[in-house]
């Protein structure tokens, strides 16, 4: 697990997505909120939990809120985590979170990302103020991602989310040997 702790500012790194964008963190321009998603193609509660995330990134993008996937997976030994195979899923799903792939698995050991999916939420100042899972059960659309929502909300209200960590819930991330 990497020192990243809640409080702590990101990071520096910069990953291109599937549309050749490169994306800089933090933000030269920082936005209110950034939410740094480490995730995969093929993990069952990515997939699951997918509608909620997208339904998050359309809800508060207008907000401000920035949002940028990652997938740190060894495409090798997981060929359906490929930048291919990300791409593939970006225009079959219109997927309105930009997806870059972290090659050298460096944003996933900075950050101490352990599952997919593990969100990061970050503040205006690009500080640490959330980590964990979207929501309480991958399997209950009902939780609607309220765990993120509620990070979200509270940095948008210039406060701190009353629940800054929650355990990651998912696959391991898939290291390359």
């Amino acid at each position: 697990m990497a020192d990243f702790q809640i409080g702590d500012p990101v990071p520096e790194f910069t990953l291109t997505d599937t549309e050749g964008t490169e994306h800089l963190v933090p933000a030269a321009d920082a936005p209110p909120a950034t939410v740094l998603l480490q995730t995969c193609n093929h993990c069952p509660y990515v997939i699951a939990w997918n509608p909620r995330l997208r339904a998050v990134a359309e809800e508060y993008r207008p907000r401000g809120v920035r949002f940028l996937a990652v997938s740190s997976n060894d495409a090798e030994r997981y060929p359906a985590d490929s930048p291919e195979r990300m791409a593939q899923f970006v225009r079959e799903q219109d997927w309105p979170i930009p997806y870059a792939y972290d090659e050298s698995q460096d944003v996933a050991r900075a950050l101490g990302a352990e599952r997919t999916p593990h969100v990061f939420v970050l503040d205006g100042d690009q500080r640490l103020v959330y980590r964990g899972a979207p929501d309480a059960d991958h399997q209950d659309p009902a939780q609607d991602a309220a765990w993120l929502r509620e990070a979200l909300d509270a940095v948008l209200g210039g406060n701190q989310p009353e629940r800054a960590e929650t355990p990651a819930r998912g696959c391991s991330i898939k290291w390359r040997t």
